[in-house]
């Protein structure tokens, strides 16, 4: 081969890099675009994710003072109504000792009507069978006017507010020997 022959070869084989370098400067320009591109969303993501954040923080923040107003004025409408009662109460001790009796019978009427319609209720005992989820067995007693696991006498009153017992029967039940 001669030198010329070289030479063209040559400048063939340099043209030929030139070319894959132009090309590999073009794809390393489109790489640092995608590259930068992809920064530019990961840092709006991550602007997203910080203002979320924020967010919920907030939201938590209020729900918990929202829950406890909740909590603080869950009973302000139980206690306006028992205000009137309060009141009565008042008048009653003011009032002359023969109208006492009367005005503490009207009192307790006012404010069983309004536990009532709270949806508290009584429950019942004496002459029940005995129910562990209603009452509570203080004493027993073999008493031969009653069945077994009948209940003698209440002690102390029950509730349930709705489905709810809030304060179990005490009570006397007969146990047979």
């Amino acid at each position: 081969m001669t030198d010329k022959e070289e030479l063209q070869k040559l400048k063939k084989d340099l043209d030929h890099l030139e070319s894959e370098i132009s090309k590999k400067e073009k794809e390393i320009q489109e790489k640092n675009k995608e590259i930068k591109d992809k920064n530019q969303k990961m840092e709006e993501y991550h602007d997203q994710l910080q203002r979320l954040q924020a967010d919920f923080e907030n939201f938590k923040k209020r729900s918990e003072k929202n829950m406890k107003d909740y909590v603080k004025y869950a009973n302000e409408n139980l206690i306006i109504k028992i205000i009137d009662a309060y009141e009565d109460f008042e008048r009653a001790l003011e009032a002359d000792p023969k109208d006492l009796k009367e005005g503490v019978e009207i009192i307790y009427k006012k404010l069983k009507d309004i536990l009532e319609g709270e949806g508290l209720c009584q429950i019942k005992a004496k002459g029940e069978k005995f129910d562990p989820f209603k009452h509570e067995a203080l004493m027993v007693e073999d008493n031969k006017d009653y069945d077994d696991g009948i209940i003698i006498e209440e002690l102390g009153k029950g509730y349930t507010l709705g489905s709810k017992v809030i304060k179990y029967s005490k009570v006397k039940v007969c146990k047979r020997k």
